[in-house]
C-alpha cells in the first residue's frame, strides 16, 4: 500500500466516481501559484506506524496525511485518513507533528538507519511527534451524500500534547450551518485558502505522471465553486491565480475569512486526479460533522 495513495481508496470511491473527481486520496498543494506557510502553526502532518505485511510488527512509520488542532487536544483530519492500515487495527499507532519539514525530519531519522518503532520513538524523544489516539466517525462509508469523511487525533488524558511541544493556536470551527446561510455570492466573494503537506500535481516526462515532493507545510488560494449539503468544492485553476490540494493534504484544513474571521470551514477529502482543478472539501458545519466533533470540541 504505497503512501499517500492508500488512504482515500477505500474512503470515498462512490462518492469520487459519481463526482467525476479522483479515487485516490487528495493531496500536496500545488507548486503553482502555493507558498510556504509557516503562519499556521495550528497545521501539521498525521504520521501513522503500521504492519505492513501481516506479520504482527509495526514496520513502517511514515507521514500519510494532513490535519489542524482545534483546540489544545484534539486534530482534525479525515476518516480515510485513519481507518484500513494493518490487517489488525490494535496495531495502528497515530502521530502528530507540527513541524514545518516533517520530511527532512524523516530523512535524518533513515540517515540513522532508523525505521518502523524506532523510528517513531525517535520522533517522540526529539520532539517532533506527540502519539495520540485515531478516531474516525463511526459514520464514515462511501456514500456521495454524507461519507463521514471526518476524523480526530485525540490527545485528551495523554501525558503529552501537541500543546507541550509547539505554540499554536488552534483553528476556529464555524457554527452550525454558517455555509448554508450564505448566499453563492458571499462565498464567492470571500477568500478561501488550503494548508497541507502533500505532494506536487502531476509531473510528465514521458512516463506516467507522478506527484513528487511533500512533506513540507505549504499553502494556497482557492476559488468558490459550489456548495452542497455535505461538500465545498474549489477551484484550483492556475491561470485563475489558484492553487490547492493534492496527494497527502487529504485532512488537511481549508480556512475561509467571513467578516474578518478565519474559519476552518472543512477538511480536504479528494479532487481531480493530476491535482489541477478542484479540491472537495468535507464540511464542518452540518450537523453530522458536528455531532461527531461535539465529543472532543466546544463547538461554537
Amino acid at each position: 500500500m504505497p503512501r499517500h495513495l492508500s488512504t482515500l481508496l477505500a474512503a470515498t470511491g462512490a462518492a469520487v466516481l459519481a463526482a467525476g473527481l479522483l479515487a485516490g486520496p487528495a493531496g500536496a498543494i500545488n507548486t503553482y501559484n502555493g507558498s510556504p506557510a509557516p503562519e499556521r502553526t495550528e497545521t501539521g502532518a498525521l504520521l501513522v506506524l503500521w504492519d505492513t505485511n501481516g506479520d504482527g510488527l509495526d514496520d513502517s512509520f511514515d507521514w500519510h496525511c494532513s490535519g489542524a488542532m482545534i483546540d489544545r487536544d484534539t486534530f482534525l483530519t479525515a476518516s480515510h485518513c485513519i481507518v484500513g492500515w494493518s490487517t489488525n487495527p490494535s496495531l495502528d499507532h497515530f502521530y502528530v507533528s507540527l513541524d514545518q519539514d516533517v520530511q527532512g525530519e524523516l530523512d535524518a531519522a533513515a540517515a540513522l538507519g532508523l525505521s518502523g518503532t524506532a523510528e517513531a520513538q525517535y520522533f517522540v524523544q526529539h520532539g517532533e511527534a506527540v502519539e495520540g489516539t485515531g478516531v474516525a466517525d463511526r459514520g464514515y462509508r462511501q456514500a456521495q451524500s454524507d461519507p463521514h469523511d471526518i476524523a480526530v487525533v485525540d490527545f485528551a488524558g495523554r501525558s503529552r500534547t501537541p500543546a507541550n511541544v509547539w505554540s499554536f493556536t488552534p483553528a476556529r470551527l464555524p457554527a452550525a450551518g454558517q455555509l448554508s446561510a450564505l448566499t453563492s455570492a458571499q462565498l464567492n466573494a470571500a477568500p478561501w485558502l488550503t494548508v497541507g503537506y502533500g505532494t506536487e500535481e502531476a509531473q510528465t516526462g514521458g512516463g506516467k505522471p507522478s506527484h513528487p515532493g511533500g512533506g513540507t507545510l505549504l499553502k494556497a488560494t482557492l476559488g468558490f465553486n459550489a456548495l452542497t449539503p455535505t461538500w465545498i468544492k474549489l477551484s484550483m485553476i492556475e491561470s485563475q491565480g489558484y492553487g490547492g490540494a493534492c496527494y497527502g493534504d487529504s485532512g488537511g484544513p481549508n480556512f475561509v475569512t467571513l467578516n474578518g474571521v478565519m474559519l476552518l470551514a472543512g477538511d480536504t477529502v479528494t479532487g481531480d486526479n493530476p491535482c489541477y482543478a478542484t479540491t472537495v472539501v468535507y464540511r464542518a458545519d452540518t450537523d453530522s460533522a458536528r455531532s461527531f466533533l461535539a465529543s472532543y470540541v466546544q463547538l461554537p
